[in-house]
């Protein structure tokens, strides 16, 4: 039996690591010398990718919950055609997640490389899912890369309890004593293996670009923060990520919150550290239902809060670009009620109002202006949590760089890949996550756009595209995109009346109401 066991594995390692043919990597590009090893890719209609590529050791057994440690370097060609494992995470609504992941070597990354690409513009690309869901494979900017001349790379990270527990003694493995940025500091392993090897795959080091959305989006946000990641990129781009004021949990908290974790899995003996290393990944995931994950402040990673770090002008010199949904709360006004079948009435809506927000705010939204009481629900949601939040980023950023602000606001938009199975005519108009579409393929689907969203979506892209290269974001024949606090380009259809500019999205979203308060929940 073990003999089988070491021939089988054996044969799969001779799949995975062949002889490098050096005239077939002179001739098209899909052989490339990584600093651990050779990897095969494959030439697509729109460029090179090599898909499935460790960043790091796979963090298991000794090395759960330490931080990333370098890859160990293979002998021949290592096959780059398949995309790694998704990190530990439950099932979802979205396509290709009806199963839950119990694998923890999920440290890859993917690159798409357009033809040509000569020290090219590289876009880091950081996936949401509530830093407890998703995958680099979330998207696929090929056509994105070959569109902007961008070498663009999609990163795995340690999500939910794997990324984030931190625990008293987990704290006494620390360097600087504080646990639970395990998922962040991944991101920065990606950081470095990019600065050390994406030269080989036509990139430029010294111009990356870290972008995300939602979770993604407040991981770039919370690295424009670390004075860890100094260096690692030149600039940012943060979409729907500056709910609640892009915070982290305090130290004090992260570490109740992981005591009560521990106690749930039953590792209250005298080594608490290895019991937890002991528990299945599976049991790990069923214990992490009801708690909060998310970075940690009080260590070298982060010092502070990131808006006290932006408002105390320690963090990133960088340009950034940075926005918001119009019609962000829609989603999570329908993940509340209507997916379950049961839509908010008018006889629950000031009760419900009352409950989350006060009379105040229930006067401010009256159900007689909206068409119905979830999307007035919603709409008080994602004013509070998103569109307010990230005009804040951009007055709190722009003392130390431009920061250039935007608005989708395309209300006509299709509702993204994880909504269209359902059975509703909800109406999401411009919601969370909508405008990523418009950028990528999306969970591997093509997005039905009508024939002036693929204009809007052909804007965005040269949008994101310039500021790339390290231009203000234009696109041909529209405004620029503002970098002024206040000023937004609002990304429209032109029936809907076009891209243009507006100072009244503060008002529209009665951002005077939510002042300077932050979401307590993060999506």
């Amino acid at each position: 039996m073990l003999r089988r066991l070491v021939v089988g594995l054996l044969s799969v390692a001779a799949l995975l690591v062949a002889p490098v043919p050096a005239a077939q990597a002179a001739q098209d590009g899909t052989l490339v010398r990584t600093d651990a090893g050779w990897v095969r890719g494959e030439v697509t209609a729109e460029g090179r990718q090599f898909l499935g590529i460790p960043y790091a050791q796979p963090p298991v057994g000794a090395l759960r919950w330490k931080n990333p440690r370098p890859v160990e370097p293979w002998q021949g060609a290592r096959t780059a055609g398949e995309f790694g494992n998704r990190c530990v995470q439950t099932s979802s609504w979205d396509p290709g997640y009806e199963q839950p992941s119990h694998t923890e070597d999920c440290l890859d990354l993917n690159v798409y490389v357009p033809q040509g690409a000569v020290r090219g513009p590289v876009l880091v690309w950081l996936h949401g899912g509530g830093l407890t869901a998703g995958a680099g494979e979330d998207v696929v900017p090929d056509t994105f890369a070959r569109r902007t001349g961008a070498v663009v790379v999609t990163v795995n990270y340690r999500l939910g309890a794997m990324g984030f527990l931190a625990t008293d003694a987990l704290d006494g493995e620390a360097r600087d004593g504080v646990s639970g940025n395990f998922g962040m500091l991944d991101q920065q392993a990606a950081l470095r293996w990019v600065r050390a090897n994406i030269g080989r795959f036509g990139g430029d080091p010294g111009r990356v670009t870290i972008a995300g959305e939602s979770a993604g989006g407040r991981s770039v946000c919370t690295q424009l923060a670390s004075p860890t990641s100094t260096g690692l990129y030149r600039a940012g781009i943060v979409q729907s990520g500056a709910y609640n004021n892009c915070s982290a949990r305090t130290h004090a908290s992260a570490t109740a919150q992981g005591a009560a974790f521990v106690e749930k899995l039953g590792c209250t003996g005298a080594d608490r550290v290895g019991c937890l290393r002991s528990r299945s990944a599976a049991e790990i995931l069923a214990a992490q239902s009801g708690f909060e994950w998310g970075p940690v402040t009080g260590g070298a990673f982060l010092p502070v809060q990131p808006f006290e770090a932006f408002e105390n002008g320690a963090a990133a010199n960088v340009p950034v670009l940075n926005g918001a949904n119009q019609d962000e709360g829609r989603l999570f006004a329908f993940a509340a009620f209507d997916v379950n079948g049961t839509p908010l009435t008018a006889e629950q809506y000031p009760s419900v109002m009352r409950a989350a927000y006060g009379d105040r705010v229930l006067a401010r939204y009256p159900l007689s202006a909206y068409p119905s009481p979830t999307v007035a629900y919603g709409t008080a949601q994602g004013d509070q949590r998103f569109a307010c939040p990230a005009l804040r980023l951009d007055t709190v950023l722009a003392a130390r760089g431009p920061v250039y602000a935007y608005e989708f606001a395309d209300r006509t938009s299709p509702p993204f890949a994880s909504l269209r199975n359902l059975d509703t005519d909800f109406d999401f108009g411009a919601t969370h996550v909508n405008e990523v579409q418009y950028l990528f393929e999306h969970f591997g689907l093509t997005s039905p756009l009508d024939a002036e969203q693929r204009v809007l979506s052909r804007q965005m892209v040269e949008y994101w595209g310039s500021f790339l290269h390290g231009g203000v974001p234009r696109a041909d024949g529209q405004p620029a995109m503002p970098d002024r606090p206040g000023l937004v380009l609002s990304l429209r259809t032109r029936s809907a009346g076009g891209n243009a500019l507006s100072a009244s999205t503060g008002h529209e979203h009665q951002c005077d109401l939510w002042g300077s308060e932050a979401s307590s929940v993060s999506p």
